[in-house]
């Protein structure tokens, strides 16, 4: 048998040496980092945040290949919460199977808060 280098390379003028893929090893994520792909997407698919809202945080348990993600909101009100959340919802399915490509079969929204936008001369609360 001919000696290798690190890349596996035959020394000495030999034939290189071949490693079936499925032997070379695999590719392993950190949760976390799927989290902070995650987060970023629904940042991306939120839209305007009030000036003092966080911005959007995520968390992920990864399991055979799947990511089951939960990610926490603030909105602004009044908005359409519910159309929100499913563009979250979508956005970070789509961003973290693209980058990731890993399943994305669960994408739950949690809406943390909901901060009043004030518009100059509407009146807010209860009117007769």
């Amino acid at each position: 048998m001919t000696p290798a280098d690190d890349r596996g390379a035959a020394v000495g003028g030999g034939r290189p040496s071949v490693v079936p893929p499925a032997a070379r090893g695999a590719t392993r994520i950190a949760d976390r980092v799927v989290a902070k792909i995650a987060a970023r997407a629904a940042r991306e698919a939120v839209g305007p945040l009030p000036p003092d809202a966080a911005g959007p945080h995520a968390t992920v348990v990864v399991h055979h290949e799947a990511a089951h993600v939960r990610v926490h909101l603030e909105l602004d009100y009044p908005t359409d919460i519910g159309g929100r959340c499913h563009r979250v919802r979508r956005h970070v399915t789509e961003r973290v199977g693209a980058l990731v490509g890993m399943d994305v079969p669960e994408v739950a929204v949690q809406v943390e808060r909901l901060h009043l936008t004030t518009t100059p001369g509407v009146a807010h609360g209860r009117t007769r």
